[in-house]
């Protein structure tokens, strides 16, 4: 997994659904004109009939028959893949937040709960690994939140089917990720359910913490071995989107940022610190009481929220894997350590 994150409980639905069996089928895929989300789809006879037509950022791609074994790509889709009940012979390294098997707890545990083997893992630090994922033999690549280049995805094509994603690079959100992979899988009522108890998960959770609710929020990156600026995620991101999923509002300076950007995170001076207008701030340290250099710094000091002590410090990678990679296996695990804290920085905010 790339690190380019840190720059730039719908487990039991997952366990309710039986292994998928394994076969190989064929690949198709013609090109097309890069597509948004809101205009990624797939065309077929019926909903779960195949063949299937998906469009996306790269093309548009046929799946002639149902997949069984399905490779995947970037942050998500192997959490995708598994919450509708189809274990993927294989998935990158999780190294960012990952456990000892190179994967995440809520990713063995919705595993174990279905009686699956552990997908083989590889890594896509330095790209796709073309010839890794040729060896499991998939009738499906999906790289729906991945990184993922015309000239890699010309080359996995020649292997099986891909579904990349269906805007920017890194950009899907967990909501479209979900409903790609049910298209591919030919599981779109599944994949609506999973979506649904995922929302009602996150509506119940955030329910016992009111004070969230309409507060402005900003996800900064500050980086203590350079303090003449910081960084906002803007809202092609996955953490501001995953603020907003919670009953926050973005606030209007990440708005303004994030207008007209292809970036995951825009620099602002911390001449300008007085100027985030965010009732709650969070932000990664990378040990405990790194904070302090911040709260304390003469520039950095004069945003509002941290002067009001209204913010999150949050240690990566573990408290806050989940918001850079929400998906709805990793949501349902990653709301109780998180809403707690939001709800104790927003009954600060002045």
């Amino acid at each position: 997994m790339h690190r380019r994150s840190f720059l730039a409980l719908v487990s039991a639905t997952a366990a309710a659904t039986t292994l998928a069996a394994c076969q190989t089928g064929p690949s198709g895929d013609s090109g097309a004109s890069a597509s948004s989300p809101s205009g990624a789809g797939s065309s077929g006879s019926a909903a779960g009939a195949f063949p299937v037509t998906i469009k996306h950022a790269l093309g548009s791609t046929t799946i002639e028959q149902k997949p069984t074994r399905v490779a995947t790509l970037g942050w998500s889709d192997a959490d995708m893949v598994l919450a509708l009940g189809v274990v993927p012979v294989g998935c990158p390294k999780i190294t960012w937040g990952g456990n000892k098997n190179e994967s995440t707890d809520s990713f063995d545990k919705a595993l174990a709960k279905m009686g699956g083997q552990q997908p083989t893992r590889y890594s896509d630090a330095d790209g796709a690994p073309v010839d890794e994922i040729a060896k499991l033999r998939p009738d499906l690549i999906l790289a729906t939140n991945s990184g993922v280049t015309k000239e890699e995805y010309a080359r996995l094509s020649k292997i099986a089917p891909v579904v990349a994603y269906p805007g920017e690079a890194y950009g899907t959100s967990w909501q479209d990720g979900v409903k790609l992979a049910g298209q591919a899988l030919g599981l779109e009522g599944k994949a609506k359910q999973v979506t649904a108890a995922t929302e009602k998960a996150i509506r119940d959770a955030v329910a016992k913490y009111p004070a969230i609710k309409g507060k402005t929020a900003s996800w900064l990156m500050i980086q203590p071995t350079d303090l003449s600026k910081f960084a906002a995620y803007t809202t092609l991101d996955n953490r501001p989107r995953m603020l907003e999923n919670l009953g926050m509002k973005n606030a209007p300076i990440v708005t303004q940022l994030s207008k007209g950007k292809k970036t995951f995170s825009v620099d602002i001076s911390s001449e300008k610190a007085s100027t985030l207008d965010a009732d709650v701030v969070v932000f990664y340290i990378e040990k405990p009481g790194e904070e302090k250099t911040f709260t304390s710094h003469p520039l950095i000091g004069q945003i509002p929220a941290l002067k009001d002590g209204a913010y999150v410090a949050t240690l990566e990678p573990g408290e806050s894997y989940f918001m850079s990679s929400p998906t709805p296996l990793t949501i349902p695990e990653g709301l109780p350590r998180l809403l707690p804290k939001l709800q104790a920085a927003a009954t600060k905010a002045k």
